[in-house]
This record gives C-alpha cells, structure tokens and sequence, in this order.
C-alpha cells in the first residue's frame, strides 16, 4: 500500500519489491539521464551520463543453471568490487556495475580464478546464447538445450571473447515450437520440432486427463472426444490438421510426444529487435530439419558455422546478419552456404502472400 510521507509503496510479502530500492547510487542520481556509451575492451563498456559521472559495467557469461555456492561466488565478487551491485542480463549475463575503472582488471582476475567465466559478449561478437529449458526440465522439447548450447558455445568461444565479426550476433535456442526461449528475432535460431502427432495412450485418457481440457487445449482442433472399444471414454487426434505444438500434453500425460526417431531441430536466420537500418525482422527458415546427435551435435555445430563464415566474409561493417542476407539475396544466401532450398522453405500459410514478391522471376 502507498506510503503517504514519500509517496512509495511500501514492501511487503505480496509481491515483488520495488526495483528502484536495489538500484547503485550513482544510477539512481542519473536515471534517465544517460548521454552515451563506449566500450573498453571486450566484455567492458561504460556509460556517460549529462552530469558526467561514469558508469562501468563488465559483463560475464554464465551457463543458465548455476549451483548455490556459484551463486555466494558472485554476490560476493560484488561486495568486493561494486558495493553489492550486480544484474543478470536475459542472455545469462551477469553484469558488475562500477563507478570506477580503478578495479575492472582487479575484477576479471578474479572472474577467472573464482568462477572460470568467460569476459565478453559485448560489441562487435556472439553473445551468450538465450535458451530454454530442454530435456531438463521441458516435458514437450524436441531437443536438449544444454547440450547443444554447450557445445555451441565450446566451439564460438573465441567469437564471445573478442571483437571478429562485422556487428554483435544473438543466438538463440528454443527446445521446441512454443520457442519460451523467443527466439524468433535472433540473427540464428535453433529450433527444437516435432515431426508426429502426440501418441495417445488409449487406455490411459480417462484415468489421467480431463477430457474437456484436452479438446479445448488444441490451438487447431485437432482432437476430438472418442470412445474405447469397451466404451470407455478417451480421444482421438487428426494427424491432418495436428502442428506438434505439445499443448495437449500439458494438460494430459496420457499424450506423450517426444518422439526419439522424428524429433530434431531446425535452423531460422535474420531476426532481430533493432530498429537501426532497416526494421526489427523475425528470423526465416534457413535448414528446416536436423536430426538430434547427442552428445556434440556436430551437425548443428557445422551448420552455425557455415553460416557465421559466410557472414563474417561478406557483411559490411555493422551490418547485421538478416541485413547482409537482404542485401545479397536470399538465393545467393543458399548458394554459399550450400543449405538445400526445399518446399518447406516455401511461406504457405494463409497470409503468406504478404510476405512473397508478386513476381516468380529469382535472380540466382
């Protein structure tokens, strides 16, 4: 409830508190009052406020899962350099805030013997992959998101820690269509994807599922109630008009989905939120399937690879990687990269002559 003498809600145990309360000193004197911001050096920028107070941020990757006593690591690296401040970006960041360079280099010793996390993931590079839960924790993913994520970023660590590519390159990873990881405006996206309809344990709807539920769940109305050969009440599902989305099996375990032969991953390109050049994009289909190789997925890894290649050979300065591939054409895109353009690339939803040339001349 407000506090009538200052005007702020007062805290209490509904609710979370009021953010301005664990703000750093020297955001709260400048909020909103931000000129600019430079960079240092990878991992290390600072931003200039009208007064010219100057405020400091290091930025280190994380993995999405961390222990408890990582947790102690870090909050207390962040009463010994930053008065207790510390953030975790979207991205898994964990972000120092400082008010003086006097210990930026002190901090990432420090970084590096206590934590083992990497520096970077600012600027001109890859930053830390977004991603969702996977078979962890996610009852409907089509692939593992740790795994792959791991072993991505195994791979691009050099891009996360330096300054390579031609402007900053967001990867994001969902472990299936329902994408809780938004992926969709990520300049690569790996998608997990379900190839079947759920398969319906006949014998098993009714003791574990409301019926009701199920039918209503489905986005397309793909299922319908039905009877057992005894009579018994379950459900059916049209494989037609089912699109694998995996909400009927939050609401009933009687309909599992994965699917170890059929579920795989697929690759979109080009999103982003920037508005800078050119307007914010949702990534496009660039591989519509590959097949789940634990523990390394060397095909996925390949297939970022290929395209980060491309992109850093052929891209202008701070041209992002949906910018490059329209301003090169996307049959140039499919050439150099050697993707295979396939009818599932074809945009053949309702709407989809919004987004199609009227003209079925392509330039090669």
């Amino acid at each position: 409830m407000p506090d009538k003498a200052s005007g702020r809600v007062r805290i209490t145990d509904i609710g979370p508190p009021n953010y301005e309360d664990f703000l750093p000193d020297i955001i709260k004197r400048n909020y909103g009052k931000w000129k600019y911001h430079d960079y240092i050096k990878p991992g290390v920028m600072f931003h200039v406020s009208e007064s010219g107070e100057k405020l400091y941020t290091v930025r280190v990757g994380s993995i999405r899962l961390l222990s408890s006593d990582t947790v102690r690591t870090i909050a207390d690296l962040a009463d010994k350099y930053c008065k207790g401040h510390v953030r975790f970006t979207t991205r898994n960041n964990i972000e120092f805030l400082l008010d003086s360079d006097e210990n930026i280099d002190n901090l990432i010793e420090d970084v590096n013997e206590t934590l083992g996390f990497p520096v970077g993931g600012v600027k001109k590079c890859i930053a830390n992959i977004v991603h969702t839960q996977g078979w962890l924790h996610c009852h409907t993913s089509a692939s593992d998101a740790s795994g792959v994520v791991k072993s991505l970023m195994d791979e691009l660590y050099d891009y996360f820690i330096t300054e390579q590519l031609p402007a900053k390159v967001r990867i994001g990873f969902a472990c299936c269509l329902n994408m809780c990881g938004s992926v969709g405006a990520a300049d690569i996206s790996i998608v997990g994807i379900h190839r079947r309809p759920p398969h319906v344990l006949v014998d098993r709807v009714n003791d574990l599922c409301e019926i009701p539920s199920v039918v209503s769940a489905c986005p397309v109305d793909a299922i319908k109630p039905a009877r057992t050969e005894d009579g018994k009440p379950t459900v059916e599902i049209d494989e037609d008009r089912c699109v694998f989305c995996g909400n009927c099996y939050s609401v009933c375990p009687a309909l599992p989905i994965a699917d170890p032969l059929n579920d795989g991953l697929a690759i979109f390109v080009g999103g982003k939120i920037s508005n800078a050049r050119m307007k914010p994009t949702f990534s496009k289909l660039a591989i519509p399937f590959i097949p789940n190789n634990p523990p390394r997925w060397p095909e996925v890894i390949d297939a970022v690879k290929t395209i980060l290649d491309a992109y850093k050979e052929g891209a202008k300065p701070l041209e992002r990687v949906g910018e490059w591939i329209e301003r090169i054409g996307w049959p140039k895109f499919f050439r150099i990269t050697g993707f295979e353009f396939t009818k599932y690339h074809i945009d053949d939803f309702r709407l989809g002559e919004c987004t199609m040339n009227y003209s079925n001349h392509v330039t090669l």
